[in-house]
């Protein structure tokens, strides 16, 4: 079979950064008045910038799909014609502007400077963006297709400006005493971004320069023995089952913020990074990995409480791979859900740190019903 590269990255970001004190101004204050919990959730998860779709009073700029075209044409910003090369476009993403139709077919309608092509959607939470990638490594895996792109994008800003956000009630002592209880829904406004990033994948390396060669993606569901832990467009119900907008009536799905996005926080707490060790130990004992096999770690990480935690993990089920080797960059554009593994590569593949022979590996958890997906690069 023929091996799989990634040959060019890109990444699209809307309007400039925001920082932690004009957030507000993009998002608005619910009930007119500054949240009581923001400062302790920023605190907590350690970002300093992020972006929003959104002009100051909360006005939309851009679609999921426009951003994440814009990052597919940035691929071929310094050869546009090349374009009319791609066979499958691969749209990863939690957040789609619409149920119906796709993301995927949706930036393909901006692409008109494409061909006619197959198009997929994966769906999900922070892992669509790492199903995205694996469509289109198997496509090129099995010689269906030689060019493919493969984006993550997400546009959150608009569920959560305070128009359509209900006022939360918790407590700054809470907070302050159980960082988890900032994840069942207001941290959310602090912690997401928007954003789009693209790979372009090939079953030939570039001829000059570095590609990515991708040895192997891999992935595990824990929804046989989870209940959901992250959701929106539905509510959880004392029993663990989820209700889905469509059995609400208009007005329940107002006044109840359904389509809010919504966390179970003992369950987050309780299980995302044991589950996630469970997966890294049986992948590292089948392929015979150790942790000096590793030179670049890219763990994505919705806040940087977690950073410790995930450490310790891959320190008891992995061996322990020192901070030195980790890439993270949440502190400077934010949680980009199923788009942060992609600018995490963007950047680091585009910093001028990369030596060919390294090893960079990859670990997305999505809280969604624990799910988790790995993936091993070498540059070369």
């Amino acid at each position: 079979m023929p091996e799989v590269f990634i040959n060019s990255t890109s990444a699209y970001f809307p309007n400039d950064p925001v920082a932690n004190d004009a957030m507000e101004e993009y998002l608005g204050f619910i009930n007119g008045k500054p949240s009581k919990s923001k400062n302790i959730v920023l605190r907590n998860n350690g970002i300093k910038n992020r972006y929003y779709a959104l002009t100051k009073g909360g006005k939309p700029t851009h679609t999921n799909a426009q951003m994440t075209a814009l990052a597919v044409k940035e691929l071929f910003k310094t050869n546009p014609s090349k374009i009319k090369d791609i066979e499958l476009l691969s749209c990863g993403t939690s957040s789609p502007d619409q149920v119906m139709p796709s993301h995927g077919v949706m930036t393909h309608g901006w692409l008109p400077e494409a061909e006619a092509i197959e198009v997929v959607s994966p769906s999900g939470v922070c892992c669509a963006g790492m199903h995205a990638i694996k469509y289109a490594y198997l496509a090129i895996k099995t010689g269906d297709v030689k060019l493919a792109v493969a984006t993550g994008s997400e546009r959150f800003s608009g569920l959560l400006v305070a128009d359509v956000f209900e006022e939360e009630a918790l407590k700054l002592k809470e907070l302050s005493d159980n960082p988890y209880i900032a994840f069942q829904k207001d941290f959310l406004r602090w912690m997401l971004s928007d954003g789009a990033s693209a790979f372009l994948m090939s079953d030939k390396q570039n001829e000059t320069g570095l590609s990515l060669r991708l040895d192997w993606i891999e992935g595990v569901s824990y929804a046989n023995e989870m209940q959901t832990c992250m959701y929106m467009g539905a509510d959880k119900l004392p029993d663990g089952t989820l209700k889905g907008f469509m059995d609400y009536t208009p007005e329940e799905i107002m006044t109840q913020s359904i389509f809010s996005v919504k966390q179970d926080i003992n369950l987050l707490s309780d299980n995302i990074v044991p589950l996630g060790g469970k997966k890294i130990k049986e992948i590292f004992d089948r392929k015979g990995l150790v942790a000096s096999d590793i030179d670049h770690f890219l763990p994505h990480i919705s806040s940087d409480f977690f950073r410790p935690k995930i450490y310790d993990m891959v320190e008891l089920y992995g061996g322990g791979i020192p901070y030195e080797k980790w890439f993270i960059n949440l502190y400077t554009v934010g949680n980009v859900g199923a788009a942060s593994v992609f600018l995490m590569i963007n950047e680091l593949f585009n910093n001028g740190t990369l030596k060919k022979g390294e090893k960079i590996l990859l670990l997305v958890p999505e809280s969604a019903r624990f799910s988790y997906m790995y993936a091993m690069l070498t540059v070369c």
